[in-house]
């Protein structure tokens, strides 16, 4: 049996007369550039995480990189981000000329706490990068106390957490800046590269529209420099058609997550860790054992596919490793070397669940 970390044939089997005709609808327009349907979709993802703003733009990096730009955060600031996520988000803070400082993070959620943040904090620290990883909230109430008493802006990087919360308020409601991307293996996917920043504030609202669109407000007057980064009205129209399938998808793969707890109770490996503050999307459901390259050997030749994710941290990545290599982080460090994917998508079937579980076994 072939069990895949994702198949999006078998969500177009679902959805794809919706999303086609979605696409069709742009087509006949003939409108493909900030047009109604990135205006629609901002409204629509605003009122999702529950705040008044939020601009649609090329992709999740542009997100994160825009969010700083508008944030004024630039050359001598420095903006603290866990050593345990994707390369974009450090990636942003470089954009601006700012300089990176990496935290460790929380073994269990593999999350940035306010405790790993606090023993990252400098005098010149500006901003944080919170990232909400696998599908899970960070511990934002204390984050968010403790930036507001250190006079820090917050950043969320909600690219793999859509619709996840911490005790009712949403990700991407808890920052300055909610950073979300779209890209096609997230909960909610485009069909490319396409990105989004909720904001609370409508200086930062206003400030985000030039700068994805060459440091314009209208037509030929260009009040700084920005960049093209605008999501175009096709991946506007397709996540429009995905997202009201979005919450049932969201609990299918929460049900998928409980079918492979119980599958695997006692088996010799660490299960994802809940806070049980909020939903887990489960955009990952990511084991920890020892025996990770092997156990994932074992996967693939029985057909299961896995993903490791990261497999190293930021601090270790040879762009950064110069000048941070030297830092000791050790949970970040550990996760490295032993985190494991399982496939969790909303179509998996329960007999593949059972595929995937007694694999796993068999080799632990």
């Amino acid at each position: 049996m072939k069990v895949p970390m994702l198949d999006l044939a078998a969500e177009w089997a679902e959805i794809g007369a919706e999303i086609a005709a979605a696409i069709e609808r742009v087509l006949v327009s003939g409108h493909f550039v900030l047009g109604p349907e990135g205006a629609a979709l901002e409204k629509e993802i605003a009122a999702l995480a529950g705040v008044p703003h939020a601009v649609a733009c090329n992709s999740g990096t542009d997100a994160l990189h825009l969010a700083l730009r508008a944030a004024g955060v630039g050359p001598g600031d420095e903006v603290v981000t866990p050593a345990f996520t994707f390369i974009a988000t450090a990636e942003a803070i470089a954009y601006v000329g700012a300089t990176p400082v990496f935290a460790d993070i929380d073994p269990g959620t593999y999350n940035l706490s306010a405790e790993t943040l606090e023993r990252a904090l400098t005098p010149g620290t500006r901003a944080v990068i919170v990232v909400h990883l696998f599908g899970q909230c960070a511990g934002m109430p204390a984050i968010a106390e403790l930036c507001k008493r250190r006079g820090l802006i917050v950043v969320e990087d909600c690219a793999q957490a859509i619709a996840a919360d911490w005790d009712g308020t949403q990700a991407g409601a808890w920052g300055d800046f909610g950073c979300f991307s779209f890209y096609p293996t997230k909960n909610l996917g485009a069909y490319g590269d396409a990105g989004l920043v909720t904001t609370r504030e409508a200086r930062h609202d206003t400030r985000l529209r030039m700068l994805r669109h060459h440091g314009s407000r209208h037509t030929y007057l260009h009040e700084e420099i920005g960049y093209n980064s605008r999501l175009d009205e096709l991946q506007a129209a397709v996540l429009r058609a995905k997202l009201p399938h979005l919450a049932r998808f969201s609990a299918a793969r929460q049900k998928h997550a409980a079918r492979y707890r119980e599958l695997l109770a006692g088996a010799k490996l660490q299960l994802p860790v809940a806070h049980g503050r909020g939903a887990h999307v489960y955009h990952q459901f990511t084991v920890r054992l020892a025996n990770r390259d092997a156990a994932r050997k074992a996967l693939a030749a029985a057909g299961v596919a896995s993903g490791v994710y990261y497999p190293i941290p930021l601090h270790r990545q040879p762009v950064f490793e110069k000048e941070f290599g030297g830092l000791a982080l050790p949970a970040a460090e550990a996760a490295a070397h032993e985190v494991l994917s399982l496939p969790i998508y909303p179509q998996l079937t329960d007999e593949q669940i059972q595929h995937v579980c007694r694999s796993l076994r068999a080799c632990l």
